[in-house]
């Protein structure tokens, strides 16, 4: 199955599904879990954060905006991001997309909230999203200014 081909299964098997947990990353970077969340325990013992069914990760450049603004982004100031971030969480999945000549992600919630990927610097756009439902690990990020399907076992940036 191509890529673009299996995005599409993909992001139609996502609807319904709620955004269960939201974490940050070294700088910018978010990850959103979706589905039954996995706990997570780091290397030295620590508690991680859990994996969701499905995750979306986002090195940078990413924005949430409703139907009349933008939120925040990830260019605002920091005590803005939680406020906006929590308009996402508990919600439900209603549509997931690309845009863009180069792929870029977006995620509409239930309540019409919407998750942006939006990178602003060179190279490819920073975004991955992996599907562990049904065996083994599907990875999609982008290769090359086109839309990847991988097993996880290159780098997802």
């Amino acid at each position: 199955m191509e890529p673009t081909e299996a995005f599409l299964a993909f992001a139609n098997s996502l609807i319904g599904l709620p955004i269960s947990h939201i974490w940050r990353g070294h700088g910018s970077a978010i990850f959103i879990e979706c589905g039954e969340l996995t706990p997570v325990t780091r290397r030295d013992g620590s508690v991680g954060n859990p994996h969701g069914e499905v995750s979306l990760g986002v090195e940078w450049s990413w924005r949430v905006e409703d139907r009349t603004a933008i939120r925040c982004g990830s260019w605002s100031e920091e005590e803005l991001w939680e406020p906006a971030l929590n308009m996402l969480r508990d919600a439900r999945i209603a549509r997931c997309g690309l845009f863009g000549i180069l792929p870029e992600v977006a995620i509409t919630t239930d309540s019409d909230m919407r998750f942006l990927s939006f990178s602003t610097t060179d190279g490819q756009p920073r975004w991955h999203f992996v599907d562990r439902r049904d065996g083994l690990p599907r990875w999609f990020t982008v290769r090359e200014g086109q839309l990847h399907l991988g097993d996880g076992s290159e780098r997802a940036f």
